[in-house]
């Protein structure tokens, strides 16, 4: 039996791939590796895709130095600058998303946290949309802490959106005004009061395969089981805007070995989709088995209309995974 049978036969039996594992993986073979993966996805998840979509509710003006981030003060990059957008509109478009068949709807927020009066307003939002809609609402609102997420809990909040973005070891290397200890006591802070938590990272920021399979582990350490894959968009303006991006190889490997290391979870294409060839088929025979519909944060994203033809075609059935 060669490696690659060897790990994935020890995951379908229960057990946790470890670094080293991990790291073999990514010298296999890539059709048989994503085959595997696609094996393991079926096992634990079945035919369910966990598709969800995202309202920008506050842009640009942030406080934070993210490298990748085309919304930081620090950067020149050419966005729309709002502050927080009121309860209306936020409704307005959960309805759009939820009349086509979108059931979970983040709202995200730049900035390193809200302020009390921008925590209250995002409440109402939450709640306009759960009287209006039967839709499951997240929330990206920066390093909130107990207190604040018990509040948006009360509100109708079910879900926190909190990437690490990267490994330990090379998080110092994107960002420097908060720390990789913020993001984690901010997600444990979160679960805590009950909240679900969605977290991942973003893949071609120079990080190594290594640091890939750190984040992930730390990720499932957490006990967690939404995991958004980002890949770079380098966008001009930003200190990243000459980075080489990915291909679609090595984004199939990623979300593939991504699967062995947590063997049910959502594994969801976020931002960067669109610039894969396929729009993330591939991918989603390879272990990814959930995605962000519509428009990004601050780039276009794919049409709901068209990813729900996909899924279909693929046999997958929109639900949710690990609520």
């Amino acid at each position: 039996m060669n490696i690659l049978d060897e790990i994935k036969n020890g995951v379908l039996n229960g057990e946790a791939v470890e670094k080293e594992q991990a790291l073999l993986l990514a010298r296999q073979p890539l059709k048989k590796l994503c085959d595997a993966a696609d094996e393991i996805r079926t096992h634990y998840c079945g035919n369910i895709f966990d598709m969800c979509s995202i309202i920008n509710a506050k842009s640009g003006m942030c406080s934070e130095n993210c490298k990748f981030c085309a919304q930081s003060s620090f950067h020149n990059a050419d966005i729309d600058k709002y502050s927080l957008l009121g309860s209306d509109e936020i409704f307005k478009q959960a309805k759009y998303n939820y009349d086509r068949g979108i059931r979970r709807y983040a709202i995200v927020t730049s900035g390193k946290k809200l302020n009390e009066s921008e925590l209250d307003s995002v409440c109402e939002s939450i709640k306009k949309i759960k009287q209006g809609t039967n839709m499951s609402v997240c929330g990206s609102f920066g390093l909130l802490n107990k207190e604040q997420y018990k509040k948006l809990k009360e509100a109708g909040l079910t879900r926190v959106h909190n990437n690490l973005e990267t490994s330990r070891n090379n998080f110092k290397n994107i960002c420097t005004t908060h720390t990789y200890d913020d993001k984690v006591n901010s997600i444990k802070a979160a679960k805590s009061v009950g909240l679900s938590i969605c977290s991942g990272g973003i893949v071609g920021l120079g990080e190594t395969m290594e640091d890939r399979i750190d984040m992930i582990i730390d990720i499932r350490n957490l006990g967690i089981r939404s995991i958004p894959v980002n890949i770079l968009s380098p966008i001009k303006g930003t200190p990243y805007q000459n980075n080489k991006k990915l291909d679609d190889d090595d984004v199939l490997r990623i979300v593939a070995i991504f699967r062995f290391l947590v063997p049910d979870a959502s594994i969801r294409l976020a931002g960067g989709r669109g610039m894969l060839s396929d729009k993330g088929k591939g991918c989603f025979l390879s272990g990814a088995n959930a995605a962000i519909s519509g428009d990004m944060l601050t780039t276009a994203g794919i049409s709901i209309e068209n990813d729900m033809k996909i899924i279909k075609e693929l046999g997958y059935k929109v639900g949710f995974l690990n609520e």
